[in-house]
């Protein structure tokens, strides 16, 4: 055990541990706490190394705070969910900062990467020992340790109407797992999520690793491409610095990037993000079907990979801001937030986007650029989700961009169409990856096939960052499946 675990072990809280003093020591030092870097800490704590992981959120436990609320935004969420990629239009995105990641504040919905999407990357990037079974077998392993699974029982009245509008058009659709566990004959209201502060993270905390919270990393010390030192700004606000054998960066496909470049990596850092670009609408029906803590589980894969429709969170704050665009027409519906239910259509983008870090500033700048393509694709999507909530029986139906009209009737599709412009919609996206793409082909490639970044010796990534290109679906099966593939190479190197 190292002086930094040796001396934290006495100053160990219910949860995240403290940081005390100024300088201390571990074997790797993971950066992050959410799908890549809490399955990494746990397999490198499990091989005996002494892992220290620095997490720059608090520790939030679950059912301290209400999911999707405004006491969760300011407590999860980094920004309080006040996030944006610049550009025409600029995409709001969510990333979470607390212990766990994205894993604590998203749906918990899983999804499988597609053997296509495995196949490009290998073959685009020159990914190598990246074998579709033993990928597949990881999967496998991450849905056992999450306790994956469908729905046992009811549906929330706002999931049913997606799968019967879907069904009523004989479009292709069904449930999405989530890592959730139920009671016996428990429905969908039921479950608890099995995010990382439940599985991996104590998982690592068991084995010996050293969980910080509420503590940055604000720059790597690299010398000729050996980094030695992190400099770290902790709870109270005082500096700090680790030193280290090995350095595993998993903040995200934000943060990564961002922390990258202000340790002086450059190149292709950042330069590739890439989302699921978002438009939403609000479904007004004859009865209620608002919940506001939960969201639907079925998806509409008719037209996937290209555009997906799902159900989005709906409490009654978010109806209202799904109201927003058009508030002048749209206003007076708030009211009837009880039979309003909020749903979206995703789409893969051509676009991409980049991560910048500026001298000065604390978070990085964030651009992106959607594609002809890209508009097209997201008119057509709101249009086609439109049509599903009609079939579902809504009465009424919001569409959420600038000077929408209210849809009540087929008939009102063609106005929907007329109108909507991508640079008028409220475009976001909860799905952020690909800006340290790994692969041996270094004029694509950031990091190595197992995400060492090309030019260092012990400089890793290990997260969302990774993904060559956006996969389709929720990516965080693909980073958790990831991150236990690199982790179990590192382990084998260092021991090697």
């Amino acid at each position: 055990m190292g002086d930094l675990a040796r001396h934290l072990a006495q100053w160990g809280t219910r949860n995240g541990d403290r940081l005390m003093g100024t300088h201390y020591d571990c074997d790797v030092l993971v950066i992050g706490s959410g799908a890549g870097g809490a399955p990494t800490a746990a397999v490198l704590a499990e091989s005996g190394l002494d892992v220290l992981v620095v997490e720059e959120g608090p520790w939030v436990e679950q059912g301290e705070v209400v999911p999707f609320s405004l006491d969760q935004m300011d407590r999860q969420y980094r920004s309080g969910g006040l996030t944006v990629a610049l550009g025409r239009p600029s995409i709001a995105y969510t990333e979470g900062r607390c212990a766990g990641g994205g894993t604590e504040v998203n749906s918990g919905l899983y999804r499988r990467p597609s053997e296509q999407t495995l196949d490009r990357w290998r073959r685009g990037w020159r990914i190598a020992d990246f074998e579709t079974d033993r990928f597949m077998s990881l999967c496998d392993e991450v849905e056992t340790a999450l306790s994956v699974q469908t729905v046992p029982g009811r549906h929330t009245p706002a999931s049913e109407r997606l799968r019967s509008g879907a069904a009523a058009l004989g479009w292709q659709h069904d449930e999405i797992p989530r890592w959730m566990s139920y009671p016996d004959d428990g429905d969908a209201t039921e479950g608890q999520r099995q995010s990382m502060t439940r599985t991996y993270l104590p998982r690592a905390r068991r084995a010996g690793a050293t969980i910080v919270t509420d503590t940055r990393v604000d720059r790597l010390i690299i010398d000729r491409g050996h980094a030695f030192r992190a400099e770290l700004t902790d709870a109270n606000g005082e500096p700090a610095t680790v030193d280290f054998g090995h350095v595993i960066v998993c903040a995200g496909a934000i943060h990564s990037p961002a922390l990258l470049q202000r340790s002086g990596l450059r190149g292709l850092i950042g330069r590739r993000l890439a989302v699921h670009p978002t438009v939403k609408l609000a479904a007004r029906f004859d009865e209620a079907v608002n919940v506001g803590d939960d969201v639907p589980v079925h998806q509409v894969k008719e037209f996937a990979p290209e555009l997906s429709f799902g159900g989005s969170a709906s409490h009654p704050g978010l109806v209202a801001l799904a109201l927003t665009d058009a508030w002048p027409t749209m206003r007076d519906a708030v009211t009837a937030w009880p039979e309003i239910a909020v749903y979206y259509a995703a789409i893969t983008s051509e676009g991409r986007g980049r991560v910048q870090a500026l001298p000065g500033f604390r978070d990085p700048l964030v651009t992106y650029r959607l594609t002809r393509r890209d508009r097209a694709v997201l008119g057509r999507g709101l249009a086609r989700l439109t049509q599903v909530m009609l079939a579902a029986g809504a009465r009424e139906v919001y569409p959420s961009f600038r000077h929408a009209p209210i849809v009540r009737d087929r008939s009102d599709l063609a106005t929907l169409a007329n109108r909507f412009s991508a640079d008028a919609a409220s475009v976001m996206t909860v799905h952020l990856c690909s800006t340290v793409p790994m692969g041996d082909d270094t004029s694509v490639a950031a990091a190595d096939s197992h995400g060492k970044i090309h030019g260092t010796s012990n400089v890793y990534v290990n997260d969302a960052s990774l993904l060559p290109d956006a996969p389709g679906v929720n990516p965080q099966a693909s980073v958790m499946a990831v991150a236990l593939r690199n982790a179990r190479r590192f382990v084998e190197e260092v021991d090697a």
